[in-house]
């Protein structure tokens, strides 16, 4: 059962936007991306109150991914990808990005606090941040 609704053409998406912005991280890299956009998408807080589809997600502006201008997000989603995207969809969660609603790639360590955002961890490159339970509850 999805915890959210999507169509074929959303997992698509869902699994470019992983790949373009997680491969190098491998898939448990890419699950995790995966987490932070279902996670934005089921939320009605912060940043994100507007935000009820994969298409919205991924287009958000300002606040949406640096992958969507590159070309690399453009080719086509791969079937290993589309499969990673609907565990995602599905609701399995990765930690640190179980409650996740950014990430990001830093040249260094990850710093505690990035954009107001607590640290939740570090996955090989990418450090993810969550809201409190206060801010968002719906996350949790």
């Amino acid at each position: 059962m999805a915890v959210i609704q999507t169509n074929d053409s959303d997992v698509a998406l869902l699994a470019r936007l992983m790949r373009a912005e997680a491969e190098g991280d491998g898939e448990l890299g890419m699950l995790m991306v995966g987490n932070v956009g279902v996670n934005r998408v089921k939320v009605t807080c912060i940043d994100f109150e507007n935000i009820n589809s994969i298409t919205n997600m991924v287009y958000q502006s300002p606040g949406g991914f640096e992958a969507t201008k590159k070309g690399y997000f453009y080719q086509r989603a791969r079937e290993k990808d589309k499969r990673l995207a609907r565990k995602t969809i599905k609701g399995t969660r990765y930690h640190p990005a179980s409650n996740a609603l950014w990430f990001f790639k830093p040249s260094g360590t990850c710093p505690a606090q990035w954009f107001d955002q607590w640290n939740a961890g570090r996955y090989k490159a990418h450090c993810f941040y969550q809201p409190t339970e206060s801010e968002c509850s719906e996350v949790y």
